[in-house]
């Protein structure tokens, strides 16, 4: 059967929720264990429980797995500081991708998962989604800078937390060059100088 890759539309609640976990959860071990050429449905319904023709009806195959679990990712709720200052809620957030990251159990799933979205047009698709609603969620830590007047009025939070964690993810996934705390911190750092000189203003915004 064709592994074409289609949205995944799981009905809320119930069993369906219980399958779409157990479905998340297998196709997350499988990535980390595999990574994406080892990657197979055969696989994935064997250590979920979950009859591989309902895996290809509902998911089409590897690649829509694959994105389902970014989107499954996404709608995790992601705690974030409230520390009354936009560089140091900056640095926590740069230091909990570094962390997660580079710790030797926790970071090789994120990683194999990403690396697994950019290897289709499903998948990519998923990650853009997946970052681009981490960044909306962190937006707050700007949103509430400008209301402390830390920050102009029409600042772009979006930006700010893009223009943060970018260079944690150019060395992670680009460069291959090592990250520590050091290049954590700068990066916030810098994002926060750029944000207070205004150059994350949407234009024409008063």
């Amino acid at each position: 059967m064709s592994e074409e890759a289609r949205t995944p539309t799981p009905r809320p609640g119930g069993r369906s929720a219980r399958v779409r976990a157990d479905v998340v959860a297998a196709t997350l071990a499988e990535v980390t264990e595999r990574a994406y050429d080892g990657l197979t449905v055969d696989a994935i319904a064997a250590r979920s429980g979950v009859h591989k023709a309902t895996l290809y009806r509902r998911w089409g195959g590897v690649d829509g797995l694959v994105a389902d679990a970014l989107t499954a990712s996404a709608d995790q709720p992601w705690p974030l500081p409230d520390t009354g200052d936009l560089a140091t809620d900056l640095r926590r957030i740069t230091y909990e991708v570094y962390s997660v990251f580079t710790d030797p159990e926790l970071g090789p799933t994120p990683t194999a998962l990403i690396a697994a979205a950019q290897r289709s047009d499903i998948g990519a698709t998923a990650l853009r989604a997946f970052f681009a609603a981490r960044h909306r969620q962190a937006a707050a830590v700007a949103t509430r800078a400008v209301e402390r007047g830390e920050l102009p009025p029409s600042t772009d939070g979006s930006e700010v937390v893009r223009a943060a964690t970018a260079p944690l993810y150019y060395r992670l996934f680009v460069s291959g060059e090592p990250l520590d705390t050091r290049a954590a911190e700068q990066a916030a750092d810098v994002a926060a100088l750029a944000a207070r000189a205004g150059l994350f203003t949407t234009p024409g915004a008063d």
